[in-house]
């Protein structure tokens, strides 16, 4: 149990309580209870569902560790909702996502969060810059914490954003290896994605009136995150559209490459293949001329011979090769 307070008109009552004492409060009006849980045992969550009349299938939801998509799952008298917020983390550019699980109810708020701890009192100094929505009840301390988480994602996009504009300068400095690095990081976009586009349906719902009358001041705070999560949607829409483009890139680079590469090759084949032609009339003509057979020894006797036979036999081809490689412009 990370804390335990208990709202009443506007303002915390003084002290730290147990859930026994937050229970005994009365909650009706603006009064409420605001319990901050972080993976509770089974024990833990047994109490407060009792205490709270809790239903047992949202109980097990929270229970079993951060599976949960984003959503918002009625009951008979409160409300089952699951957030997922994330953080970027700068040492190994990823993206680290926790979830947040909210039981709201007539005169309760219960948020049990899974993954890396976060800090309760920042979304509670939160709402309390708005001393005037506090009097409106749970609704607002929702308000807060869905605030807050969705505040965190603007520093995660500027996160994804830096990764992409590296990936582009380290694309076009040379470097080959970057389709895995491409796909790891347009997952972690999907993952985003996944976290904030399902909070737009209740939003809107909510703005429609979809669920229990609000107080309209809290509603247009409501609206507001909506706008918010909108915006953050749209950028990772962009930012998806910016990879796509740099991975098609990259994979232009890489064939613009190979065909290089290739084209090199080639030229490498060439040139072997016109000295591998060179040699093998010369190689022929003297294998030709070291056979020891008697008439060649007899007429080759001479210089004058050995000129005109063995070296004019070099020679031809050679004369030959030059005109035939000239003519086929091979030079």
């Amino acid at each position: 149990m990370v804390d335990v307070a208990y709202f009443s008109r506007g303002a915390r009552l003084p002290g730290r309580m147990t859930l026994e004492q937050a229970a005994s409060y009365p909650r009706r009006g603006n009064n409420f209870v605001w319990i901050e849980l972080h993976e509770p045992e089974a024990d833990v969550m047994g109490e407060v569902s009792q205490r709270f009349g809790l239903h047992e299938l949202a109980v097990e939801d929270a229970s079993v560790g951060a599976h949960q998509r984003p959503k918002v799952d009625p009951y008979d008298d409160f409300y089952f909702i699951v957030y997922r917020s994330a953080r970027y983390d700068a040492p190994t550019n990823r993206v680290v996502f926790s979830e947040l699980d909210l039981f709201l109810g007539a005169g309760f708020v219960i948020a049990v969060r899974h993954g890396e701890p976060a800090d309760p009192e920042r979304a509670r100094r939160h709402l309390e810059q708005y001393p005037h929505l506090m009097k409106s009840g749970p609704a607002a301390a929702v308000w807060a914490i869905l605030d807050t988480i969705v505040d965190d994602y603007v520093p995660v996009l500027e996160g994804l954003e830096e990764d992409i504009e590296n990936l582009e300068r380290t694309m076009f400095s040379g470097e080959e290896n970057l389709t895995e690095q491409i796909y790891v990081l347009k997952e972690e976009i999907n993952d985003v994605y996944r976290a904030v586009h399902p909070l737009l349906g209740p939003l809107d719902v909510l703005e429609r009136g979809g669920f229990e009358p609000l107080d309209p001041a809290l509603l247009r705070y409501f609206r507001d995150v909506t706008d918010h999560v909108r915006r953050v949607q749209e950028e990772i829409y962009a930012q998806r559209d910016q990879l796509t483009s740099v991975l098609e890139a990259h994979l232009s680079l890489i064939n613009l490459r190979q065909n290089e590469i290739s084209a090199q090759q080639n030229q490498v084949v060439r040139q072997l293949t016109l000295v591998a032609t060179v040699f093998l009339p010369l190689t022929f003509i003297t294998g030709f001329y070291g056979q020891n057979f008697g008439w060649l020894v007899r007429h080759i006797g001479s210089f004058e011979a050995f000129a005109v036979l063995g070296l004019g036999g070099l020679l031809v081809p050679l004369i030959g090769l030059f005109a035939w490689f000239k003519r086929g412009a091979y030079f």
